[in-house]
């Protein structure tokens, strides 16, 4: 079994910044892609940013220049740094991952974690 944890939701000032972390734990043989999701109240979830192995990144339009993605692949790890955060960013953000097994190295199954609350608020 694999699971998700996040880690660094909070409340924050507009303008202020956040970190957020993944981490993957379990029988872990191979980590393909690595991503961050939000959904907000009344909206549906959305693609916040995604790293693949050997790093090459993906940014909703919204987040470009503002948040950077990054994973440790020797901790199993994704981070999502968020800087010049806006109301609209209030959000639950969730970590997604798409894993292999040790138990089934030929097969990649996708997993989500629990979900961090972000709040930005004045």
């Amino acid at each position: 079994q694999v699971h998700l944890v996040e880690s660094g939701g909070g409340l924050v000032q507009p303008g202020g910044s956040l970190g957020l972390s993944c981490a993957a734990s379990g029988s872990i043989f191979s980590i393909n892609y690595m991503a961050w999701y939000r959904q907000a109240p009344g909206k549906q979830r959305e693609l916040v940013a995604s790293i693949v192995t050997g790093g090459t990144t993906n940014y909703a339009g919204s987040v470009k220049g503002r948040f950077t993605i990054s994973r440790d692949n020797a901790k199993n790890s994704v981070y999502l740094q968020m800087n010049s955060l806006r109301p609209e960013d209030t959000a639950v953000y969730y970590c997604n991952a798409d894993i292999t097994t040790h138990q089934a190295t030929g097969t990649f199954y996708n997993y989500w974690g629990q979900g961090t609350q972000v709040t930005v608020s004045s």
